[in-house]
């Protein structure tokens, strides 16, 4: 089968908190407080799961940490949302604005993930 990702996906853990969500016609949402759990990444995006129902379509801005590496400062776009059971939705997000230049990140990340052995 042929992969059809414009990037590769990378696991990571990592917690975030989402504490404001909003959309680009001045609509917010405050005091949100929905913890999520990041299960992978690429240079386009995040993967994660949460027990929070957040809207589609909407913004958020992360700190992502790469273990003790680099730290990239984003704005992330949920793109979509799937529900895994009756407690978990898993999202997909892209990132947003983010500088082509620090694409050295991510491929830093998988090289030392494939020096793990974790891919």
């Amino acid at each position: 089968m042929e992969e059809r990702r414009r990037a590769k996906r990378m696991p990571i853990s990592l917690k975030l908190k989402i504490s404001e969500l909003y959309k680009q016609d001045n609509v917010k949402i405050s005091n949100i407080n929905a913890p999520i759990e990041v299960v992978n990444i690429s240079k386009i995006g995040i993967g994660f799961k949460s027990e929070s129902i957040l809207p589609v379509g909407y913004y958020f801005n992360a700190d992502i940490n790469f273990g003790g590496m680099e730290t990239i400062h984003t704005v992330v776009k949920i793109i979509r949302s799937q529900p895994i059971d009756d407690r978990l939705t898993m999202y997909g997000c892209e990132f947003v604005g983010m500088a082509e230049i620090l694409s050295y990140i991510f491929e830093e990340y998988d090289l030392k993930l494939q020096q793990e052995g974790r891919i």
